[in-house]
């Protein structure tokens, strides 16, 4: 038993450290940094919406539109490294796998495309 304690003794030390650090550089920032926050900082970023507003109010549905197509998007790019590095296992079949998933991808995107979900007005 002891043994295989001595074996886990680095990766405790390894975790111990990480968080520690991070509780440090939390606390750091809470203390250096300056929390004066002035109109330029509480206006709309990225998603349109006032910082600070009701939470039921309405808003346009390009919004969700344009996430969902992100995450679509991104979830199959994020499929292509695996198979990138897979490649030299997979063979000829797992190449033309890939060809057909990437051809379906294609042509989802040109029908996004001529629908117009990705031009905002």
């Amino acid at each position: 038993m002891d043994d295989l304690l001595k074996e886990y003794l680095p990766i405790l030390i390894f975790i111990g450290l990480a968080f520690g650090l991070a509780l440090v550089i939390v606390v750091a920032s809470l203390i250096v940094g300056p929390n004066r926050p002035d109109p330029e900082k509480n206006s709309a970023y990225e998603c349109g919406f006032d910082a600070f507003d009701d939470a039921r109010g309405k808003f346009d549905v390009r919004f969700y539109l344009v996430s969902i197509l992100f995450i679509i998007f991104d979830l199959e790019v994020a499929f292509l490294f695996p198979w990138a590095v897979s490649l030299g296992s997979i063979g000829m079949f797992g190449f033309w796998s890939m060809m057909v998933f990437l051809g379906v991808l294609t042509i989802g995107f040109i029908y996004e495309w001529r629908k117009g979900a990705l031009e905002w007005e």
